[in-house]
């Protein structure tokens, strides 16, 4: 298992579509991803659980994986949280 702590600088933090986007590419990577923010947990490869953290910018967001591919899931997934989004 792997954990690193990225900071979203989307203005908007993480609303539908960057967490969309979150999700399909999560959805991806054979590994178990969790999202942690705010002293809560969500499963990275459900929009909904990923939803209910209330990311916003400027938040600190940990990601840890675990499974086959997880260096290349925490690559791409890191990425996506500290974009900024259309």
């Amino acid at each position: 298992m792997i954990a690193k702590t990225f900071t979203v600088v989307n203005p908007t933090g993480f609303h539908v579509r960057p967490t969309k986007a979150f999700v399909q590419a999560a959805a991806g990577f054979p590994c178990k991803i969790t999202v942690s923010s705010k002293g809560k947990k969500a499963n990275g490869k459900s929009s909904l659980s990923m939803l209910t953290l209330g990311i916003a910018q400027y938040d600190e967001v940990t990601l840890e994986i675990d499974g086959e591919q997880e260096e290349q899931a925490m690559e791409t997934l890191g990425k996506l949280l500290t974009q900024v989004h259309e």
